[in-house]
């Protein structure tokens, strides 16, 4: 299984910017489905945004879309979230995934992926 290091997490005031960036280990990356989740103590992992295999597709949370934008570069073996205009209610642990799978609704489900990186703190500041 592919192997995920998530980055650039940290403490951001409310209203700022704030970029993280998961790096796969294997170079055959584009063949897979990347998507982010968050979980926050007490609470269950919460999908975030996905992208397909090309690019071409992406699919957020109600709760960030907008504000939020996931991103690939095949040449660097990572995928990105940039994260605009967070609030305190952003707060929490992500965490990368990778799926081999093919592109369908399930990219919401915690179970359509096979591969997670150990997670990123995100605090945010009010």
């Amino acid at each position: 299984q592919v192997q995920l290091v998530e980055s650039g997490g940290g403490l951001v005031q409310a209203g700022g910017s704030l970029r993280l960036s998961c790096a796969a280990s294997e170079r055959t990356f584009d063949i897979y489905t990347m998507g982010w989740f968050r979980q926050s103590p007490g609470k269950e992992r919460q999908f975030v945004a996905a992208i397909s295999r090309s690019g071409s597709w992406t699919t957020y949370a109600d709760s960030v879309k907008g504000r939020f934008t996931i991103s690939r570069d095949k040449a660097k073996n990572t995928v990105s979230l940039q994260m605009n205009g967070p609030n305190p209610e952003d707060t929490a642990v992500y965490y990368c995934a990778a799926s081999s799978k093919d592109w369908s609704t399930e990219v919401r489900q915690y179970d359509y992926y096979i591969s997670w990186g150990q997670g990123t703190q995100v605090t945010v500041s009010s």
